[in-house]
């Protein structure tokens, strides 16, 4: 029986945006499925159009609807997730779910406490209207090439927001960003787990949405478990990696930790 895979977008990406990746991983022998967020419609146009589908979801409705898929599996999954993925991902490792994780530019849990000035530029766009909290809310081409594409020509950047994005819950982002003022956040990861699966997580080094630092403060977290926590960097990459011209790289390296 292949190993199953289970990819977790982040905010303002659709879920068929792992679809290279889904396929380098079958072909690799794994059994990849990339399920969307709850409520979010099949096709990246349909979410477009309908946006509300997906407003007021947080962290926890997430991680319980992917929780549930992966009870559904024949075995424990790899996880692999990106952005709020990445948290999802942790989060899911922590409750003893999947046999392995690999979070990328994984978004702040509780417990991190570096905030650059980038990465509060890149939630501006949600985080100045508390309204956004119930609703569903849209990146602009030039937030999406501030937050994303940064590290990639504008070109580049412009097409993958043409391709991928869609609108995506604020709730999320304004629960990360309280966590650590909040007692029973949602953002809170059972860091110290010593029975869970190997945990691998992955920074751009030019990332404004989850800088660099932001990344390993939430390694330096795992450090009193005996489980394995590995942290890889790659340089001159931004929140893009996984869906621009640079991402099989990233890819071909989850696939070698896993190996090992």
């Amino acid at each position: 029986m292949n190993t199953p895979v289970v990819f977790i977008h982040g905010l303002w990406l659709h879920a068929s945006s792992w679809q290279p990746w889904s396929d380098l991983f079958a072909e690799r022998g794994y059994d990849p499925i990339a399920p969307g967020w709850p409520g979010e419609p099949e096709t990246v146009a349909a979410a477009r159009s309908n946006p509300e589908a997906v407003a007021g979801f947080g962290i926890d409705d997430v991680t319980n609807h992917y929780a549930a898929i992966i009870r559904g599996l024949p075995t424990p999954p790899v996880i692999i997730g990106h952005s709020f993925g990445g948290l999802i991902t942790q989060k899911l490792l922590g409750l003893g779910l999947g046999s392995a994780g690999i979070a990328i530019d994984p978004a702040q849990i509780k417990g991190v406490k570096p905030l650059p000035f980038a990465q509060l530029r890149s939630a501006f766009p949600v985080l100045s209207n508390p309204a956004n909290r119930r609703k569903a809310v849209s990146l602009t081409l030039p937030q999406f090439r501030y937050g994303f594409g940064n590290a990639i020509p504008d070109a580049e950047s412009d097409e993958l927001f043409n391709r991928w994005t869609i609108p995506s819950p604020g709730r999320p982002l304004f629960e990360g960003a309280f966590a650590n003022f909040a007692k029973n956040s949602p953002a809170a990861v059972n860091t110290g787990n010593t029975t869970r699966g190997p945990l691998l997580l992955i920074s751009g080094q030019r990332d404004h949405t989850v800088p660099d630092v932001v990344t390993r403060a939430a390694y330096k977290l795992y450090g009193n478990t005996a489980a394995t926590t590995d942290l890889k960097q790659f340089p001159d990459r931004g929140h893009s990696l996984t869906v621009d011209a640079g991402w099989r790289g990233v890819a071909d390296h989850t696939l070698e930790w896993l190996k090992r």
